[in-house]
């Protein structure tokens, strides 16, 4: 009997969903920082097996929302409500629950999806205030099961996988063997950049910053792919901080973006790096829409 179906990882933002949907696809489809909000949209990972086919949609974190982009993130991760046949709801072990823990709780009351609460980063607590984290957590919605994890060292995933394949129904395999996202080559390098942009700057940049891959061209006679990308902005300012002194800190941008690229894509990579302002584009229903924010 061959079983697949359609997990949804949800939680509030720097839970862990997409370090914990790299591990159990076992690449890094999904860029991870320690910042919040780092995942914009929404990725599926898959996780093939002989007998049958993970597919995890990782979502971004679901908060109270107050700009036009970060509504546009929340309704990625609330859409995944009706596109899967479970749920896994991660929190943050080290963080008190809170009105965003409370805000997705409420929402699931509205759904009959089976629902496994994760308890994330383990590692940084004891035992004891985990039992408590627990007691007090389990009476807010019906679980079907609680799961202490770690994502990051992949500590009792394994128990989590087998949750998921025992309620995953029968059905089809959906995707190839060979095939791990949904996503795009020009996507997965755009989020790459984005990433050492959001590792390297500092307060309000890279949640203003939006990645456009302008051109990607396979050259098989050199071994290599060119890229060439733009770099969005919303001020001047925030120009001068990703350029740096002299085209220093855009130089580390691109210096880390290409490695990791060249990892990813098995190949040598030439990558070319331009920024724009685009005044006040997290505003800009048309502008999220252009650089890929609209609803999914």
């Amino acid at each position: 009997m061959f079983k697949s179906g359609f997990v949804g990882i949800i939680g509030k933002p720097n839970a862990g969903k997409s370090t914990l949907m790299n591990f159990v696809v076992g690449e890094k489809i999904a860029i991870t920082t320690r910042k919040p909000q780092t995942t914009r949209n929404r990725i599926m990972g898959i996780r093939n097996t002989e007998a049958g086919q993970f597919i995890f949609l990782d979502t971004p974190g679901i908060h109270k929302a107050r700009t036009p982009l970060n509504r546009q993130m929340v309704s990625a991760a609330m859409s995944t409500f009706n596109d899967v046949n479970m749920l896994l709801l991660l929190i943050d072990a080290g963080v008190p629950i809170g009105e965003d823990d409370n805000l997705i709780v409420k929402s699931l009351k509205k759904t009959k999806m089976p629902v496994v609460l994760v308890i994330n980063k383990i590692d940084l607590i004891d035992r004891e205030k985990l039992l408590v984290l627990i007691d007090n957590i389990r009476h807010l919605h019906p679980f079907e099961e609680i799961v202490p994890i770690c994502a990051l060292k992949g500590f009792n995933v394994d128990r989590l996988l087998d949750i998921i394949w025992n309620t995953l129904p029968e059905g089809p395999q959906y995707f190839p063997d060979d095939m791990i996202t949904d996503r795009s080559e020009r996507f997965l390098a755009a989020e790459i950049i984005r990433e050492k942009i959001t590792i390297l700057t500092h307060k309000e940049v890279p949640y203003s910053t939006a990645i456009i891959i302008e051109s990607f061209k396979e050259d098989e006679a050199k071994g290599l792919i060119h890229i060439q990308a733009t770099v969005n902005v919303e001020k001047d300012s925030q120009k001068g901080i990703i350029i740096g002194k002299r085209g220093s800190m855009l130089k580390k941008i691109g210096t880390g973006a290409r490695l990791e690229m060249e990892k990813f894509f098995g190949t040598r990579i030439y990558l070319e790096l331009f920024v724009r302002v685009q005044k006040d584009w997290t505003q800009n229903s048309r502008m999220l829409g252009e650089f890929g924010y609209s609803n999914e």
